[in-house]
């Protein structure tokens, strides 16, 4: 199974990167979060990679840290959770974010991950909130314990990730702004993704 792809980022779609290594090219799932975090197309990438194998189907699924790659095991873990609607999950908060969301038994900031609704995240909370803290534990023993984001680091984050989708500064920072003003402080960086491309799509 393939664990790890180090190589070069040929493309990112909304949902998908293809990472060239050695001449082949692996398409590989990652978080709306870990997209806006990739470099810039040609550039080098190392991702840490979840091999899923069906009867119809052979995906690798892309992680840039470790604490991204366990919880998205244990979300995986839990009834009726599969490995996208995990991804999907991934994609509505910074690692730290989640993992204290579902640590403290959040379920109303969970509910709003896109996709994931009150009964989901209930189902969530009663699943991992005892399990996520060994992420964290674990993490604390390596020194890798990951920092609760900021509000101003969620907006740093976006107007990275619109810069990375080929946006120019001034057009990613106004559009973060907005988003930013729009959807309040407590939004999750999935959502002021959706907000920010929304603002830059409508124009000026």
């Amino acid at each position: 199974m393939i664990a790890r792809l180090r190589g070069t980022l040929l493309e990112k779609g909304a949902e998908d990167a293809v990472i060239d290594v050695h001449g082949v090219g692996y398409r590989v799932n990652l978080s709306t979060i870990g997209l806006g975090k990739l470099p810039a197309d040609g550039q080098p990438v190392d991702v840490r990679i979840r091999t899923v194998v069906r009867e119809d189907a052979f995906e690798l699924f892309g992680f840039l840290s470790v604490q991204e790659e366990e919880l998205f095991l244990l979300l995986n873990s839990v009834s009726r959770i599969g490995p996208r609607m995990a991804l999907g999950v991934l994609s509505g908060m910074e690692v730290p974010e989640l993992i204290a969301a579902l640590a403290r038994g959040e379920v109303a900031r969970l509910a709003k991950i896109h996709g994931v609704g009150k009964k989901t995240a209930e189902r969530l909370v009663l699943e991992l909130k005892d399990k996520v803290k060994n992420i964290h534990t674990e993490a604390v023993a390596r020194g890798t314990a990951p920092v609760a984001p900021t509000p101003s680091g969620n907006r740093s984050d976006l107007i990275s990730a619109l810069l990375n989708l080929g946006y120019k500064q001034p057009q990613a920072e106004k559009a973060a702004d907005v988003a930013s003003e729009r959807l309040g402080p407590d939004a999750t960086f999935q959502a002021l993704f959706r907000e920010g491309l929304k603002v830059l799509r409508s124009g000026p």
